[in-house]
């Protein structure tokens, strides 16, 4: 079968038959009280946008030539796939995105009731195309270009920021911070970056009573956030106090790791909320709480996507109305939704195609996914990488992080 073939058979495949729920949740969902079971919960997703840097070419398919690549390998105009590698060993593109690192997450015990979790990535090298593995780092945030990821140690939270150049693996500078700091993700221009702090490990886990699973601590350490100038270096940091409930016995719920991120047009840091009446929090960067700024009323911080290049659509939840595994795609000023292809939407290729998980034609197992490309208003996707194995929270599934290039 050659690569024509292959995409044709691809862009055959559609689902008939309605599921229950999305994949790939079961790994997001987070401990939260009996009183608010209802409420679905998720691990927060860092925002990755992006500063400055050189774009990695894709190469295009010369349509005059004899293919002599293997069959592995699909490239159709702006996208490069690599429908027989799970996890990828090569560079995933579509359209103005790439699949800039993954990782695989591992529990690590540390006593009898405590343990972490934490991460092996596979960063991209883009001279060499290729995603190479390091345990350095406890979380990463790739910005677009592909050339450079803010970083943090091991044993969070850290006391310094890593600029990372991902061709040679060097730190070119380090920023060190008063407040520890567990997560982090860029502004959509790249200009800024925003820094989460926390007063504890945000990724610790404790053995439940009765000796059951790990899982996270059931509040929250979050102290605050830094915004960081990219180019400068320069950080301030403001203080975000936990909202409390006086009417819960409890005081409220906030997830161990519920990072910040920065809206879209850099001017405001939000977090999802998963007790709040809308699900997420705005503020400026005084740590004022405001109103959601026109056009993000409906970003759900548990999808990754957000909103598309223009900022018209903000990627939804699972919709599984005409196909069994679809999402919703929403007007960001009215609201009206659009079902598209795909159980999770992942990241934006363009206007009208995104990136997102999803299983086979008649697969059963909904976690059973691989990455595919999908087009607003078509049935029709391709695939972009092979099949993950296991069920959400099993050892070895990969977690994809996007950037811009």
């Amino acid at each position: 079968m050659n690569v024509d073939d292959l995409v044709r058979d691809a862009l055959r495949e559609q689902a008939a038959q309605p599921l229950p729920a999305p994949g790939g949740f079961a790994d997001r969902v987070l401990a939260v009280r009996r009183s608010r079971r209802n409420r679905r919960l998720a691990t927060a997703a860092a925002a990755t946008a992006a500063v400055v840097a050189v774009a990695v070419a894709v190469p295009l398919l010369d349509s005059g030539k004899k293919d002599v690549r293997p069959s592995g390998v699909v490239e159709q105009q702006d996208i490069k796939a690599h429908p027989d590698q799970s996890p990828p060993k090569d560079l995933i593109a579509a359209g103005s995105t790439a699949l800039a690192a993954y990782y695989v997450p591992e529990t690590v015990r540390l006593t009898k009731d405590t343990g972490v979790t934490r991460r092996a990535y596979f960063l991209l090298n883009p001279k060499s195309g290729t995603y190479e593995r390091t345990t350095k780092w406890s979380w990463v945030a790739v910005a677009p270009g592909l050339t450079t990821a803010a970083v943090l140690e091991q044993d969070l939270p850290a006391a310094r920021i890593g600029l990372l150049d991902l061709a040679s693996g060097e730190v070119k500078r380090w920023l060190p911070v008063d407040h520890g700091v567990g997560g982090l993700a860029f502004s959509r221009d790249g200009r800024k970056l925003v820094a989460t702090t926390y007063g504890e490990n945000p990724d610790a886990l404790f053995k439940s009573q009765g000796g059951g699973d790990w899982g996270p601590k059931m509040e929250s350490s979050r102290t605050g956030f830094y915004v960081v100038d990219v180019a400068t270096g320069k950080r301030v940091w403001t203080e975000v106090k936990p909202k409390t409930d006086p009417s819960d016995p409890m005081g409220g719920f906030l997830n161990a790791r519920q990072d910040f991120a920065l809206t879209d047009d850099g001017r405001h840091v939000w977090a999802g909320n998963p007790e709040g009446d809308i699900g997420k929090q705005f503020w400026d960067f005084t740590g004022k709480e405001v109103s959601a700024p026109v056009g993000d009323k409906y970003l759900e911080w548990f999808v990754d996507a957000g909103k598309s290049p223009s900022g018209g659509l903000v990627a939804g939840d699972f919709a599984g109305k005409g196909w069994k595994t679809s999402s919703w795609l929403v007007d960001a000023m009215s609201g009206a939704k659009t079902e598209v292809r795909g159980q999770q939407l992942l990241a934006w290729a363009d206007e009208s195609r995104l990136v997102a998980w999803d299983i086979g034609r008649n697969d059963k197992n909904e976690f059973h996914q691989r990455l595919v490309l999908v087009t607003v208003g078509s049935a029709k996707e391709v695939p972009l990488s092979g099949f993950r194995q296991g069920h959400d929270g099993d050892a070895g599934r990969w977690e994809p992080i996007f950037a811009e290039r």
